[in-house]
């Protein structure tokens, strides 16, 4: 069980409160510890899922006091007293021989406050950040003009573009618009700067349209959509479960990246009708990959804990589903009307 620890600050006749509070809560240990006449520091030991709600609670109960904050800390390890940890463990020996599995999807995740934390941490513009876009559209538009998948793969590996669509589909499901506003900022400038140093590319160098890594981005399979929505889910996913691997940014990659850059090298070489099919994988990618986000997070109960953020992310979230519902038919039906008037 991943655990967590609560700190705060608190008045002695509020600290005496804590403890009534987190009374329906399965809470491992609380402690105080005065500090002053005045201040006394509360610190609590529970469960991450149990973390949320506990902090939803203390916060509606003592924001209003002056310089409230709460402090939440990981847990490497907790270590109880030996003969607790020898009675507990009898105990479930006895009642519960085998392992229970469970399928409650918020026990795997992190709390809510983790997650807008590290998505806001990640959705950072600097110059780093552009490097390694520039680098990861230049090694992709080596890898598609001299059909090699190796070096496409390459490209994947430091193209740094998970962040701000899970970014979007957590805001969304949140309702928080200025992490939003954040993560579209930021998206849309990765996506304008890989695509004029792509057109760059393409109007200096001739795009020859039988090399096979290149015509295979230029229309859009059924398989092209499962592989978004699966590789929008391990985003997601990773990101909930706290443990980031390197191959889900190359899946969100792969889906966004080869198709963008295939289609800046198209349209600055005049392909035009070949440039269409890309942008239209390019496009349902972006739209999988946002949809099974908000699903994904959404299937989790990522929520705000008051009533009235709750309604209002409610809103978002339906407003969202709407929109890249929508989205996602309006490119199926160009699709589908390309395939007809263009290909054979």
């Amino acid at each position: 069980m991943s655990l967590r620890q609560i700190e705060l600050f608190l008045p002695q006749e509020s600290a005496e409160k804590v403890e009534d509070l987190l009374q329906g809560q399965s809470v491992e240990g609380i402690w105080q510890s005065p500090l002053s006449d005045e201040k006394t520091l509360v610190k609590i030991i529970l469960s991450s899922q149990q973390a949320e709600e506990a902090i939803d609670t203390l916060s509606s109960h003592f924001s209003y006091l002056e310089d409230f904050r709460i402090i939440l800390l990981p847990v490497s390890a907790y270590l109880t007293h030996p003969s607790e940890s020898k009675s507990a463990s009898t105990d479930e020996v006895d009642k519960n021989p085998l392992p229970e599995v469970e399928l409650d999807p918020q026990s795997s995740r992190l709390n809510r406050q983790e997650l807008q934390q590290k998505i806001d941490g990640d959705l950072e513009l600097n110059l780093q950040h552009i490097v390694m876009l520039l680098i990861s559209a230049i090694i992709a538009a080596i890898g598609l003009l001299r059909d090699d998948s190796t070096i496409i793969i390459g490209a994947m590996v430091i193209a740094p573009l998970l962040g701000p669509n899970m970014g979007l589909s957590l805001a969304t499901t949140l309702g928080d618009m200025p992490l939003a506003k954040k993560a579209l900022q930021i998206g849309a400038f990765g996506i304008s700067l890989a695509l004029v140093l792509s057109l760059v590319i393409g109007f200096f160098i001739p795009i020859n349209l039988d090399i096979p890594e290149i015509a295979l981005r230029t229309r859009v399979r059924w398989s092209d959509v499962l592989l978004a929505l699966a590789s929008g889910i391990a985003g997601a996913l990773s990101f909930t479960s706290g443990t980031i691997s390197g191959l889900v940014g190359v899946m969100v990659s792969v889906a966004l990246l080869p198709p963008l850059v295939t289609f800046g090298m198209l349209l600055g070489s005049g392909r035009w009708e070949a440039a269409v099919g890309a942008i239209l994988l390019f496009l349902t990618n972006l739209v999988c990959l946002n949809l099974a986000g908000v699903l994904t997070f959404s299937v989790q109960n990522i929520r705000p804990g008051e009533w009235w953020l709750a309604s209002k992310a409610r809103k978002a979230t339906n407003a969202a589903y709407f929109l890249w519902f929508g989205l996602l038919f309006v490119v199926i039906t160009s699709i589908i009307f390309w395939r007809r008037t263009h290909w054979v």
